[in-house]
């Protein structure tokens, strides 16, 4: 049994390994190579996992190999856009200024209703107000309104815009992050003030506090019931 637990617990990690080295994408981001490679990687941490007769290294290699030439499909793609041709694929226009390309869609076996069901998603029901749908390497339909439909923003309107930046997350959970708070160019004195603002005397009863680029300080509360956990 404890052979088990080393053997499952050595290849969950392994796998984890792979796969942040491998970047960070959601399963629907991967292009075609990777969803192999993924599928094959769990298939073969899963047979030495189960049957423990099965030498570990039979399990691990398989994957260091399979790991290597995604690495490598990778570096060629990144390198050659003709090589990313052949390995991605390339995208496709499926409508164009309005109008289905109709001979597109059978050739890439994408039926009608998907196509209006990933423009209902995109918050484009009518076909007459897409510019562009353009089916992406990935799987992912990307949808280009015409001008005359897309949402107003400021610059339409010639209206100037305030900077927005990311808000510093200055306490998460109770843990003050001194790394964001250097950054803020505050301290400690002027946390525990401004958090006396709001009636509050400890770091530990605060569930977030974040300061925006306009140095507007967010606070909010911990519930009672977590602050006693602690």
């Amino acid at each position: 049994m404890l052979i088990t637990v080393i053997r499952s617990l050595i290849l969950y990690a392994l796998v984890v390994l792979v796969m942040r080295l491998m970047g960070k994408r959601q399963v629907g981001q991967l292009q075609p190579y990777e969803l192999v490679v993924v599928i094959l990687i769990s298939e073969l941490a899963a047979v030495p996992m189960e049957d423990t007769g099965i030498p570990l290294l039979s399990g691990i290699l398989p994957i260091l190999v399979l790991f290597l030439s995604s690495v490598t499909l990778s570096f060629i793609s990144l390198k050659s856009e003709k090589a990313r041709g052949i390995i991605c694929g390339k995208p496709t226009i499926l409508i164009e200024r309005g109008r289905i390309l109709y001979p597109d869609l059978q050739k890439l076996r994408y039926n009608l209703s998907d196509l209006l069901e990933q423009l209902r998603v995109k918050n484009m029901p009518n076909v007459a107000d897409v510019e562009f749908a353009i089916l992406e390497t990935n799987g992912e339909l990307s949808v280009i309104p015409k001008s005359q439909k897309r949402p107003v923003i400021p610059e339409d309107m010639q209206l100037a815009t305030k900077y927005e930046g990311l808000p510093l997350v200055l306490i998460q959970d109770g843990k003050v992050n001194l790394s964001n708070l250097k950054q803020a160019k505050a301290d400690m004195q002027w946390l525990t003030q401004e958090l006396k603002k709001v009636n509050l005397t400890n770091p530990d009863q605060v569930l977030l506090a974040s300061l925006d680029s306009t140095g507007t300080l967010f606070v909010q509360e911990k519930p009672v019931q977590a602050q006693q956990l602690n």
